[in-house]
């Protein structure tokens, strides 16, 4: 028992890095890019998930009160539309410029100019529109969701040291099934109207990755009296990990411009 706090501060450490490499490789995580204006250097953050409200992209720092070059360029995705151009304004403090909201899971390809250069130089940011998560449902499915891989990271630890794993490894599978299927599916709702957009409905690699995992999981519990469960549980553990590096809400809900229905994006999508 007295090395227990080492496999909690272990299983801690495992679950933020996680954690963080999710979040920072997702579709929704703003895009960093440097913009060079007047000769100084502006970083920046374009995002790539909006409300039901018109969506603010915004040259922070940039405090000149002359009029600035610099302009923004959008067109509804995927659709082979014109781009829309429109200057950066300054009503307050900083210059700024507005994405036009689009239906619930309708997305906005776009990029900006300023001084006759493009941002971002490879390729144009992709934002998708949701309704507002009230913080009631979300906060809980977070950290429910943080808890399993937590719980499920301790167990493949106590599993690794030879030491009794079960109650953890029920206590994995509860948190799982309560934050990935009770919760998740409030949070989808909330934000796009389905309940759930995975298998055999959709693509939504959150839900199907959840999926995915819980089912694993439930084999090893259900096989928890078999001698060779902990190969199982070990098998389930790794999976989950390997699962949730997958970028959070790729493979989403999106907006058909052409049908004007809500659908998921497919895998193989790409613009001409």
């Amino acid at each position: 028992m007295k090395k227990n706090w080492i496999y909690w501060l272990l299983a801690i450490v495992i679950t933020l890095v996680l954690s963080i490499y999710q979040r920072m490789t997702g579709p929704t995580h703003p895009k960093s890019v440097t913009v060079e204006l007047n000769g100084e250097s502006y970083k920046m953050k374009l995002p790539r998930s909006g409300v039901q409200k018109d969506e603010m992209v915004t040259l922070r720092g940039v405090h000149s009160a002359a009029p600035i070059d610099a302009q923004l360029h959008y067109r509804r995705y995927p659709t082979t539309d014109d781009y829309t151009t429109v200057d950066f304004g300054r009503p307050y403090r900083d210059w700024e410029a507005a994405l036009p909201v689009q239906p619930v899971g309708g997305k906005l390809q776009y990029y900006i100019t300023v001084e006759g250069n493009d941002y971002p130089a490879d390729e144009p940011v992709v934002i998708r529109f949701r309704n507002d998560v009230p913080a009631s449902i979300l906060i809980p499915h977070i950290l429910l969701m943080f808890g399993a891989m937590l719980f499920a990271v301790y167990t493949l630890l106590l599993v690794l040291a030879r030491k009794p794993y079960s109650k953890w490894l029920k206590i994995t599978v509860g948190t799982l099934f309560v934050g990935g299927f009770i919760f998740g599916p409030l949070v989808q709702h909330a934000a796009f109207g389905p309940w759930w957009t995975g298998f055999p409905y959709g693509t939504d690699l959150t839900d199907n990755k959840t999926l995915l995992s819980f089912v694993f999981f439930a084999i090893a519990l259900a096989t928890l009296k078999w001698k060779y469960n902990k190969w199982l549980v070990g098998l389930a553990v790794l999976l989950m990990i390997a699962v949730f590096t997958i970028p959070h809400s790729a493979f989403g809900s999106e907006y058909d411009y052409t049908t004007q229905q809500l659908g998921t994006e497919k895998p193989t999508q790409a613009l001409p």
